[in-house]
């Protein structure tokens, strides 16, 4: 690995998404996951799905207390993200293909999630139907609950079964340069879910394309190689992604933080998405508040420099039926 310390001069023209689609994005994914007790792998798609996961964590936040002292900043050390992508092309074209799962069969994720007001990480686990029919989960008394998906899916939502998003998945081609056209001419991805008051906005093409890219690899338990090796070379075709060493997951996993840059550093805070530096396999996120995130109207940041907020995904596996852990 040792072509990963190379360094080059970094560019810096994706443009920075803008308020009349942050905001709108922002209430339907708040809408969403109130009341939602589905595993994060499942949070993940509807995040992804809009582009716009970047702005969760601003909304929920809690305000953090003004004497609380920020941590001090990490050391970074950047990657040449042209020669690391090219690596983890390589070796995800070199993995063993998994079979089209069945519908029958379950999608299972297992999930940490850590707020930036808590000192442990919150474990979630769970399993879905592959044609999203059922859902299930242990409840507290340690018993398998098997049921209905708690909201069906429906024609205007921006969510889909594990069945659909898999035959979306390999419509994609493995040449780089039309997968990434591919992914941004996608009608699904640049509408999204539609909803009542808010108005339509179609997300920068650079920054959908991007996580879109993301979210897929986020399901890697029935991910053709050839196609994930093509993901990866797609990245690397992105303005602004940049890669930096030694970035935990919520598990306190180290790895490679993979972020978009905008021009500018407008944004209070920098998302990681991390991958697993040998395998390259997706970790999780890492969020980490640059400044004091303020907002007209609050007394208090929504968030302080320093505060961090970081999941990790540390199980997606294909199963034959709920309670299955692989």
């Amino acid at each position: 690995m040792d072509e990963l310390r190379s360094l080059r001069e970094w560019r810096a023209d994706v443009p920075e998404p803008g308020a009349e689609w942050i905001i709108p994005e922002r209430r339907r994914l708040l809408t969403r996951i109130r009341g939602r007790g589905r595993a994060l792998g499942r949070r993940l798609l509807a995040v992804g799905a809009v582009g716009a996961a970047v702005t969760v964590a601003v909304a929920t936040l809690r305000p953090q207390s003004p004497l609380q002292e920020p941590s001090a900043p990490p050391t970074v050390v950047q990657f040449d993200s042209t020669v690391v992508l090219a690596r983890a092309a390589e070796v995800a074209g070199r993995r063993e293909s998994a079979p089209v799962p069945l519908a029958t069969q379950w999608h299972y994720t297992k999930t940490l999630d850590k707020q930036p007001n808590s000192d442990t990480a919150e474990p979630s686990e769970g399993w879905q139907r592959y044609d999203g029919m059922q859902a299930a989960s242990f409840d507290e008394d340690g018993r398998l609950h098997v049921g209905p998906e708690e909201n069906p899916l429906d024609a205007d939502d921006d969510d889909l079964t594990p069945q659909q998003y898999d035959a979306k998945l390999r419509e994609l081609p493995t040449d780089p340069k039309k997968l990434l056209a591919k992914v941004t001419g996608d009608r699904h991805w640049i509408k999204g879910a539609r909803e009542e008051g808010v108005p339509d906005s179609v997300t920068p093409d650079d920054i959908r394309a991007y996580h879109v890219i993301m979210l897929y690899l986020s399901r890697y338990g029935s991910m053709p190689p050839r196609l994930e090796a093509a993901m990866f070379r797609a990245l690397a075709l992105i303005p602004g992604v940049r890669i930096e060493q030694g970035v935990s997951d919520a598990a306190g996993r180290s790895g490679l933080g993979v972020w978009l840059e905008g021009p500018g550093d407008a944004q209070p805070y920098r998302r990681y998405e991390i991958l697993d530096s040998a395998t390259y396999r997706y970790l999780g996120m890492r969020m980490v508040w640059l400044r004091d995130d303020t907002h007209p109207g609050m007394p208090e940041p929504a968030a302080r420099k320093g505060a961090v907020w970081s999941t990790a995904l540390l199980a997606s596996r294909i199963v034959d039926r709920p309670g299955l852990r692989g």
